[in-house]
């Protein structure tokens, strides 16, 4: 029910919860599609592209029932969701993955920072990445282009494991040279989305995606970000859950370093190593 659900337009996921925290009150499945409105309080424009999205899955059975089964999808109940994104604000009832999803039971620490990284930014991945593979960390970025796309690279080539989240349907690449890599992790790591195939990656899906970015993990680490940068939004997010937020210095002249050198001031645990970084996870891993 809850995979069709993930595919209406007009019903967000914080409906989709609402509704799942009241599957024991009301009998869900007995619902129609109005009853499903009327309990969450969709109204006007909403509605109409509830209604008309859920009909469109109606009178499609055959077609419908072909793509669930190609299409591997983790519900909110199911043993292999992880326990850490059932903690966080507005957890997603369900993800759509594409390979090892046996990853989700690992240890976790997110690697996110500017898209137009610097050389040092790259040196610094080079710097820190391979220490937090070797200590059996699974690194957790958003498979952009800059600091997120250099994250991946280097856990995969030192070996280690790596998750990639994006912000559009597992069927859609963006950014268009990410082609390559987000297939390779597809087959030999894993890639994870809560939007269903043909999603385009609209701007709101990106804060939405730092979400899972932070709630996955044990803890954020940022390097590079601007004064404005997605990578402060997922170090926010970290925060609020209770999770470890690292950032790594640079330039006080570098318009890349803003953001990092900021969350410093605010409290951050400054990383020069990933020995830095591993203190203050030991106990956690």
């Amino acid at each position: 029910m809850f995979f069709k659900l993930k595919h209406c337009r007009g019903i967000s996921n914080k409906e989709l919860v609402f509704l799942f925290e009241k599957r024991e009150e009301f009998n869900l499945t007995s619902l129609s599609p109005m009853g499903l409105a009327d309990l969450i309080g969709i109204k006007g424009g909403k509605l109409e592209r509830f209604l008309t999205s859920y009909q469109q899955i109606v009178e499609h059975p055959v077609t419908w029932s072909d793509y669930y089964k190609r299409t591997p999808f983790l519900f909110i109940l199911d043993n292999d969701y992880p326990d850490y994104l059932k903690e966080i604000y507005n957890p997603p009832i369900g993800l759509f993955y594409r390979g090892n999803i046996g990853l989700l039971q690992t240890s976790c620490i997110a690697v996110v920072g500017s898209r137009t990284a610097s050389f040092y930014g790259r040196d610094v991945i080079k710097e820190i990445v391979p220490g937090l593979v070797r200590k059996g960390l699974t690194i957790v970025s958003g498979l952009a282009s800059g600091i997120d796309t250099a994250a991946h690279q280097e856990t995969i080539y030192n070996k280690g494991k790596t998750i990639g989240i994006i912000g559009c349907g597992l069927d859609r690449i963006y950014p268009k040279e990410g082609k390559h890599l987000q297939n390779y992790m597809a087959k030999n790591h894993l890639v994870l989305s809560e939007y269903p195939e043909g999603t385009p990656p609209l701007p709101y899906h990106f804060p939405e995606r730092n979400r899972l970015i932070a709630g996955l993990s044990l803890g954020t680490c940022v390097i590079e970000a601007k004064v404005r940068s997605g990578s402060l939004i997922t170090a926010s997010l970290s925060l609020e859950m209770g999770r470890e937020v690292f950032a790594v210095p640079g330039s006080i002249l570098g318009l890349e370093s803003i953001g990092c050198l900021k969350l410093i001031q605010e409290g951050a645990k400054c990383v020069t190593c990933s020995t830095d970084i591993l203190d203050e996870l030991i106990y956690k891993i």
